[in-house]
Formats: structure tokens, sequence, C-alpha cells
């Protein structure tokens, strides 16, 4: 089953997330919250790893989306992770936070997203987790061509079991 997790920009959605994934053993993937200095990274969920996402500075490993610069190294990792992790740690629920601009561009996370979709619409045992925006919530499922989903909200969120 599919599962989007929806709700307007910078509305709490990756905070739910993590609260919800606590004291759950049955949850991997990546979600991207803001460290101290307000810049995004990727935090692992199981392992709770962390890696560099948005960076400041201009070099040849960025990939530009609005007033943000993000590394493309750290896509790259993190569809690695994304892919690994269904594949070795066969989780109940795996969450890619998030589907936007960028992997509608095929850039981003686009490339396990594009993996890990049809795999989760033909094995009823498997569960993704996908944070999408709100106004972004259609064309993200005619990308990908979701034929079967639930929209999630920070406050169903807590009746996922």
């Amino acid at each position: 089953m599919i599962y989007i997790l929806t709700g307007e920009i910078r509305s709490g959605k990756t905070t739910a997330l993590s609260e919800w994934c606590k004291n759950r053993n049955d949850v991997d993937g990546l979600l991207c919250p803001d460290n101290a200095e307000g810049r995004r990274y990727f935090l692992e969920v199981k392992s709770k790893n962390e890696f560099e996402l948005e960076t400041e500075l201009d070099t040849e490993d960025i990939i530009k989306i609005g007033n943000f610069k993000f590394l493309k190294s750290a896509f790259d990792k993190a569809n690695e992770f994304l892919i690994s992790a269904d594949s070795e740690t066969k989780t109940t629920y795996l969450i890619i936070d998030e589907l936007g601009k960028l992997e509608l561009r095929n850039e981003g996370l686009h490339w396990s997203a594009e993996r890990l979709i049809p795999n989760c619409l033909t094995d009823k045992n498997r569960h993704l987790i996908l944070v999408v925006r709100n106004y972004l919530v259609e064309v993200i499922v005619k990308h990908y061509s979701i034929t079967e989903y639930r929209i999630l909200t920070k406050v169903n969120l807590e009746n996922l079991n």
C-alpha cells in the first residue's frame, strides 16, 4: 500500500513522522528534517545516521531549486540507501521524505521512488509512506502512475498501525 503524507509547506509533516517512528522497529527509510541552522539533511530512520543534503557551496555537485542548493552526491547516497533498505531489511513501512519538484524533473529521490513504488503496489505486506506537499499530490500520483493510495495527514498518521 502506498500512503501519501501531505500537508502545506513547513506544516510539521517530517516532525510528525519522526514522532510516529520513534518507538517502532518496523519502519525504515529517510526523513529530511532541518538542522539547528535551518538546513535540510537526511536522517536514516532505523540507524539514525545523518548526512548532509543542503549546502551553501557552489560546486559541480549541486542541484539548485528555488533558493535551495542540494548536494547531488547526497541524493545518490539517499537513493542507494532506500533501495538497499527495501531489499535488505524487509521492514513493514519505508519512508521517502519527500517527493516534489526535483522528482518531477527526474532528479532528487526519483530513482528510488521509480523502483520502490511499483514494488509496494504489488506487495500487500509492504507499505511505502511518501511525503508530498499538498499542492503536488495529483501531479506526483500521475508522474509515478500510482493507482492505489491513501492520503495521510499529521492527524490521522497516529491511526496507522
